[in-house]
């Protein structure tokens, strides 16, 4: 063996690195097990231990002192599912940005033209932007107008870069520059925000040109603060508030016109409250009307945008603005403030003035945020507060529709810049709302139209199961490898555990994500990496019964199994790159880990088992291939597969149609991923009826007075429900994902634990044992995109494998064969999840994690598929003069022990990680069972069969023109 030393030295070298980075998350792990003893389950405790140790030295290596915030930064990252914490996607509005780029015009066209954007996105995946130009050219063909027309784009903003009577060709141009760079400032906007709320390797990314960025917060517990983080625009606004004779003589009229117009409604709770002054729970001051029921929020917003009410306001209350104050959660009521506007709704003041921003404490000693703003704006605030103090008047604080506060001026004009904002915060909130004005505004609104929350809880159950599944399976797979090939297998053992050491090092080094799918993945690794031990174990089996001495036939072993075992491993690797181009999160985990474990195995079964065989024979030592029981085992096997394949076409065009049948008729049960929707995870203290809860939320998700009846199923233990509904999915703002949470809540709390609150129900901040622990939210926009996808993904994958089977094996009816057995196989798998999604007693959803099982079983089959063809292609060579069906016949034969081996270690892993995993991913493993069944048998009986048929004539040429 050539480069033998080289070899040593990267292997030596590459464990060395492995253990250096694996280290620190041991490391880590232990100063979190101190820190969660410590707390007693006390987050905040447990929280504030670990701050208090980032600048300290937590762990010594050889002398080299690291700080726990240096352990943070080195050790391996776990996914959400694994320790908890929040996924999201944000969009960003361009709709937004556009007006806002257009000073919010009120062109009819302009408008127009959006309205026609937002209609088309409904069903296209094109960004905004393009169908925004596209349905103005539209609208420009009739109106003749230009987007630099000075009513839209040719304004005082963007004076300079668009000019009145530019050509549109030329101004879509600008209008893009200037909206890719609103999505920059948006980005980095968000990563500031993100940085100073200090989780431990938080990932932000823009997906593409499609306005959306993606942000992953493993390890954050508190979901609805991030939420807040992250959606707040940060659009902080001064204007001065009306004092109270300013506007009361208007409430006066705006409740006879209510009066007049719905006191005789048919609904009696209306008619009774058929006025603003009767809805006021608690009286108000200055620009305060009052104090309101937040359940009446809505009916009041009703009243006030009457038209008839807006038409009758005297001229000083013409542009005035009616804004909702800070919510007193406690309280369950909102105070209602009446404060100046103007015709362009441009603030005297906005928050592009702040300098800086900080947490404080007011004159009460409560949170607060004080302020500091630059020259100009303290220019302004000078004079704003020197008026308040005139008039005897106030001055809002608005914070993206919000008031704040509405402080009074009692010292005069307040010169410096500085200013306060107060309004019942707690310290943490104090600190977010400083934080994000120091960050800055956001350009848009970014609203969620992705999400995934999971609770601590969950992640920690994961992380047991996975260590429980994943040693075990190690464990059944080495044994197997003894019991099968003696002290080879020993070392098949031994280079196994190493492969794992590399991977794991591999993905602590790279700082890659390590999730639970990504789990399954290493899992499934274990049981592929024993195949590439397996080709090159019986090829020197064959080489040994051939008669050569051991050290010949290890050495031609090597060799000749070779070409089979790199053929296998690319078309899986061709699936995996695929899997990672195509999928997102915790696909693209299992993508990751499945690649760096087939290049790693590679190594390993290659390199490091021949190392370690040629050091035990050097040693004088005798190796063996097989034991006294697996000796002949599956040797000289002489079975007629071409004449069985009518039969088995049979079978397959049987059990195809039956399928086939099943998903026509009753469907398949599509996931949260394919549909939109939101789903939530909610554990109860005892066993729960899924179709009696399913009743119950259907009486609390009412829209437009239908009920909106959720799935409900049963997930994992009896006393655990996986709820999906489609109620409100269209709406994609924080205000409705808190709807939908408090109507979940309302319909549930007959079965929750007594005394359970709605913020202890759906709190991520700690581990808990009843209540929400994990949600999940997709639009219908995202929901269409990732259909797409996978669409995409399935046929890439298939025309990657027909290219390269083509290229490697020159005949293209070696490439149809293939591609018929991997639709073969797609097709029974799905036949079976139609047929029996509805009996068993896991989840069964068609959803990305199922079209990753899907590619995986297309890898997978194809592995076997390749190997039984590269060695037809290697008997033909060897018997020239045989008849073609024989030749095909004892090449599959000659690699049957091969192929039922894998396939045994295999579904073996799978079976430990089906048995032994999450809930979360029993659908995907039961999937890939599935698929390695079914592609065992395709590789023998239809991918070789129809491979055969084809080239029938072929075969004949060939085989007479070798007879003459």
């Amino acid at each position: 063996m050539q480069g033998k030393g080289l070899i040593k030295t990267f292997a030596i070298l590459l464990a060395l690195l492995s253990i250096y980075q694996l280290s620190f998350t041991f490391a880590g792990m232990r100063v979190k097990k101190q820190a969660h003893q410590y707390a007693n389950g006390d987050f905040k405790k447990e929280k504030q231990y670990l701050d208090s140790l980032n600048k300290l030295p937590v762990y010594n290596l050889l002398g080299m002192k690291f700080t726990y915030d240096e352990v943070k930064k080195r050790e391996m990252n776990l996914g959400l599912d694994l320790q908890g914490g929040i996924n999201v996607i944000l969009q960003i509005s361009v709709k937004d940005i556009l007006k806002d780029l257009a000073n919010h015009s009120h062109d009819p066209d302009f408008n127009r033209a959006l309205k026609m954007a937002d209609d088309a996105q409904k069903s296209s995946d094109k960004p905004y932007l393009d169908l925004f130009f596209e349905a103005w050219d539209k609208v420009a063909k009739e109106s003749g107008k230009k987007l630099s027309d000075p009513r839209i784009f040719g304004n005082k903003k963007l004076a300079g870069d668009i000019e009145p009577g530019m050509p549109d060709s030329e101004a879509k141009k600008v209008i893009r520059e200037k909206v890719d760079e609103a999505m920059v400032s948006a980005f980095e906007v968000l990563r500031k925000r993100i940085d100073k709320f200090g989780v431990t390797s938080p990932n932000i990314q823009r997906l593409g040109k499609s306005g959306r960025i993606l942000v992953e917060l493993p390890g954050a517990k508190d979901a609805e603060r991030i939420k807040k983080l992250l959606q707040s625009t940060a659009q902080l606004e001064f204007w001065p508030g009306y004092k109270q004779e300013d506007y009361l003589p208007y409430i006066q009229t705006v409740d006879q016109i209510i009066a007049r117009k719905y006191g005789n409604a048919t609904d009696s709770t209306q008619a009774a409250t058929a006025s603003l002054s009767s809805l006021i729970v608690k009286g108000g001051y200055g620009p305060v009307l009052g104090y309101f029921a937040i359940k009446d929020t809505a009916k009041v917003n009703r009243y006030l945008q009457d038209p008839e009410v807006v038409k009758a306001r005297p001229d000083n209350l013409r542009f005035a603005q009616f804004l909702w104050g800070k919510r007193d959660e406690k309280a369950d009521i909102i105070p209602l403030y009446v404060i100046t506007g103007n015709a362009d709704g441009i603030p005297p003041l906005s928050g592009d003035v702040i300098t800086d921003a900080r947490q404080s404490f007011d004159r009460l000693n409560k949170p607060a945020v004080s302020m500091t703003m630059n020259a100009k704006g303290a220019k302004i605030w000078e004079k704003m507060t020197g008026e308040a103090y005139k008039n005897g008047s106030t001055i809002a604080i608005v914070l993206d529709k919000v008031v704040y506060s509405a402080p009074t001026v009692t010292n005069g004009p307040i010169s410096g810049g500085r200013s306060e904002i107060t309004g019942n915060f707690t310290i943490e909130e104090a600190k977010d709302l400083a934080n994000v004005l120091r960050a800055g505004k956001l350009p848009a609104k970014a609203d969620i139209i992705q999400s995934e929350i999971v609770g601590p809880t969950l992640g920690k159950e994961a992380i047991h199961q996975s260590k429980v599944a994943f040693a075990f399976a190690l464990l059944l797979v080495i044994l197997w490898m003894i019991f099968y090939y003696g002290g080879a297998g020993v070392v098949a053992g031994v280079v196994l555990l190493i492969n794992l050491l590399y991977v794991f090092g591999i993905l602590s080094s790279l700082k890659l994500v390590l999730t639970l799918p990504g789990i399954a993945g290493i899992v499934l690794t274990i049981g592929m990496a024993v195949d590439a031990n397996v080709l090159i174990y019986e090829r020197i089996r064959e080489e040994l019964r051939s008669g050569k001495n051991i050290r010949a036939a290890i050495a031609d072993g090597y060799k000749n199994a070779l070409s089979s075992i790199l053929d296998a491993n690319i078309t899986t690797l061709i699936t995996g790159f695929i899997l990672f181009v195509f999928g997102t999160g915790p696909i693209q985990g299992f993508a990751t880990t499945l690649i760096i474990g087939i290049l790693a195995s590679l190594f390993t079964a290659i390199f490091l088992s021949r190392i370690f065989i040629e050091w035990w024979l050097d040693k004088g030592k005798r190796m063996t291939f097989s034991t006294k029981f697996t000796e002949n085992w599956l040797v000289n096997v002489d079975f007629p597969f071409l004449e069985k394949r009518k039969l088995a076409y049979m079978v397959s065009g049987t059990l195809i149609a039956i399928g086939l049948a099943s998903i026509f008729t009753q469907g398949l049960n599509p996931g949260v991923d394919f549909v939109g929707g939101r789903t939530y995870t909610v554990r109860f203290p005892q066993a729960i009826s899924a179709n009696e809860v399913a009743d119950e939320l259907g009486k609390v998700f009412v829209e437009n007075g239908h009920q909106i009846k959720p799935e409900v199923k049963t997930f994992g233990a009896a006393n655990q429900l996986k709820i999906t509904t489609k109620y409100k999915i269209n709406a994609t703002g924080e205000e409705a994902d808190r709807e939908v949470q408090q109507k979940l809540y309302e319909g549930l709390k007959p079965y929750l634990p007594k005394g359970m609150t709605y913020d202890d129900f759906i709190s991520t901040k700690g581990e808990k044992a009843y209540g929400l622990m994990q949600s999940i939210k997709v639009g219908p926009t995202i929901a269409d995109d990732i259909k797409k996808g996978a669409v995409w993904a399935i046929i890439f994958s298939l025309l990657a494998i027909f290219i390269y089977i083509l290229v490697r094996f020159k005949y293209w009816e070696f490439s149809v064969g293939a591609i018929t057995a991997l639709v073969h196989d797609v097709l029974i798998v799905l036949g079976v999840f139609s047929l029996t999604y509805k009996i068993m007693p896991f989840d069964m959803e068609v959803d990305q994690a199922f079209i990753a099982a899907i590619l995986t079983v297309i890898g997978y089959s194809l592995n076997d598929t390749v190997v039984i063809f590269d060695r037809i292609r290697e008997f033909f060579r060897l018997h020239p003069s045989w008849d073609p069906k024989k030749v095909i016949n004892k090449a599959l034969g000659s690699t049957l022990s091969r192929t039922l081996n894998t396939s045994f270690t295999t579904f073996l892993v799978l079976l430990v990680e089906f048995i032994f995993g999450g809930d979360s991913i029993r659908g995907f493993i039961f999937a890939l069972m599935i698929g390695v069944i079914v592609g065992t048998y395709s590789s023998l009986f239809v991918a070789t069969p129809v491979m055969y048929d084809l080239m029938k004539k072929r075969f004949s040429k060939i085989h007479k023109g070798k007879k003459k």
